[in-house]
């Protein structure tokens, strides 16, 4: 029985999907006591799987000592309350839900530009106060002009529709699009600067990244059309709040809409808060009813997957792979696992890799089989625990750069994984690995010798010189300590051979001893594959 945790007040239709599956035993946990960094490191490491919105911090402190975890679910889009990077070490997957709150999201951007256009709030707050103030709220219109929508993403992409039919024209600017994605969506995409000279109203939809901190600032609102309006509902940290004020003093801004800030809840004291041309939400973006049943909804199928299946979708530190995906990639998966296994204890020293797949194994998403590579490699070099999401970040750690080639063709397979270790003097320094008949892993090429061997248990690779009597040496020195031979396989090049021998049980010093003592013996050595 799997263990998750739920905090922050989730929406309750997560725990009910969890424990439809039978088998995951749900505890909620809203207390702020145990959200403390210090107080919720001593119980973390009784759940297999944790799940949160954005109220706990999930620090490295945190993480020290995650025991079982093995999954951190972000009830929304922002992982900005998880470290990532020490989550990572850890092999811990973190998960996201990116398209549960877009459209609420996305509603409340456009609900700001209107209210900001036509002074909503301002009006509400004076006719409160017993006034009426048609003249000095005189609004704008926003049919015919122009919107600029800074980040193109999901959200993005779901405020440029809904301005097209309110008849604004709408551009977009963010690196990442093709000016023919979004041509397709009747959006002129342009440059930046571009954007922010030609825009009435600007609205952001960018991740907090090094690149976006601030870059709303004097530099960039000096190059706006004068009388712009600037809409917030994404980062708090991409707008540098004291120039944005100083813009609207100056009059160059017309008006803002926030939604988020630098620090939440902002410091009352922030003279924007006081001036009455900028209007403010507490971070509403995504706080209707029905997104966040649907954000807790897709975190908890997607935990329950991962728990259960090892299907991983919306991960933002491994590669998603859906269950289509997962059902054709399981076999490599397992393949490149033991090819890195292999050649690390063959190896027993460190070297950059070159990891190649050719034929229609190269149509296939070949991240998670390199992490798989990796992952066996390094279980060779560290007693630290190896999984699929750390393996990159530990390569990373011990100097081992990784170097992947893709082609669609193959001269030899339908599909092949080639693993070769860079600057490595000693035989054999490559391991060639493909799948029979779709399930069926085979080793078919070990150095430069070709051979058909089954990957798995124990097994003793020789190399030897190819002379009579080699194999029935073998055979003797085995059956002599006990040892069942299960397969033999053979592979000669020249006057080299090599024998892959799988055994029924493991084989102590002494039996390797006395078989590289054999004639015509060049090296032997063990190595065990799950």
């Amino acid at each position: 029985m799997y263990k998750v945790m739920l905090r922050d007040n989730m929406s309750p239709v997560a725990k009910d999907i969890l424990e439809q599956t039978g088998q995951i035993e749900v505890t909620v946990d809203n207390d702020k006591a145990t959200g403390v960094p210090e107080r919720l490191a001593e119980i973390i490491s009784e759940y297999h799987g944790l799940a949160v919105r954005s109220g706990t911090r999930i620090t490295a402190e945190v993480l020290k000592n995650t025991g079982r975890l093995k999954v951190i679910g972000r009830a929304g889009i922002g992982v900005d309350n998880i470290d990532v990077a020490a989550a990572t070490q850890q092999g811990i997957v973190v998960m996201n839900a990116p398209e549960g709150n877009t459209v609420t999201t996305a509603e409340h951007t456009i609900s700001l530009m209107l209210s900001l256009a036509r002074n909503i709030p301002q009006a509400t707050a004076t006719i409160r106060e017993g006034k009426w103030e048609k003249k000095k709220l005189m609004g704008v219109e926003i049919s015919g002009k122009i919107l600029g929508v800074i980040g193109f993403g999901h959200i993005g992409r779901i405020v440029a529709d809904r301005a097209k039919g309110l008849k604004m024209k709408v551009i977009a600017t963010d690196p990442f699009v093709s000016k023919e994605a979004a041509s397709a969506l009747e959006v002129e995409l342009v440059a930046l600067d571009d954007l922010l000279a030609r825009s009435d109203f600007i609205t952001l939809h960018v991740p907090r990244l090094k690149e976006t901190a601030n870059m709303i600032n004097a530099a960039s609102i000096n190059n706006m059309k004068p009388g712009v309006r600037i809409i917030n509902c994404s980062r708090g940290e991409i707008v540098q709040l004291d120039d944005l004020y100083d813009a609207i003093l100056s009059g160059h801004v017309a008006g803002a809409a926030l939604d988020v800030f630098p620090t939440e809840p902002p410091d009352p004291s922030l003279p924007l808060l006081q001036h009455p041309h900028v209007i403010f939400t507490p971070h509403l973006g995504a706080s209707t009813g029905e997104a966040q049943d649907k954000v807790a909804a897709m975190i908890a199928k997607q935990i329950a997957a991962f728990l259960l299946s090892g299907i991983i979708t919306n991960a933002v530190n491994f590669p998603s792979l859906s269950l289509e995906v997962m059902d054709q990639i399981r076999p490599h998966l397992a393949l490149a696992e033991k090819m890195g296994s292999m050649m690390g204890q063959l190896a027993r020293k460190i070297h950059d890799v070159t990891i190649s797949y050719s034929g229609n194994i190269s149509e296939l998403d070949t991240r998670p089989l390199t992490h798989a590579v990796l992952k066996g490699l390094l279980s060779a070099f560290t007693d630290k625990p190896v999984n699929y999401v750390n393996a990159p970040a530990l390569a990373a750690e011990k100097g081992i750069h990784v170097h992947e080639t893709r082609s669609r063709t193959s001269d030899h397979f339908s599909g092949l994984i080639r693993l070769k270790l860079e600057e490595h003097a000693e035989e054999p320094d490559e391991i060639w690995g493909t799948i029979y008949e779709k399930k069926y892993p085979r080793l078919v090429r070990i150095g430069k010798i070709y051979l058909d061997a089954i990957p798995e248990g124990s097994m003793i690779v020789i190399q030897n010189f190819d002379k009579p009597g080699v194999i029935g040496n073998v055979g003797t020195t085995l059956g002599r300590h006990n040892i069942n031979i299960g397969r033999f396989q053979l592979g000669r090049r020249e006057d080299s051979a090599l024998c892959m021998v799988n055994i029924d049980s493991p084989a102590d010093e002494k039996v390797l001893e006395e078989l590289r003592c054999l004639p015509n013996i060049i090296s032997v050595r063990q190595v065990h594959l799950d």
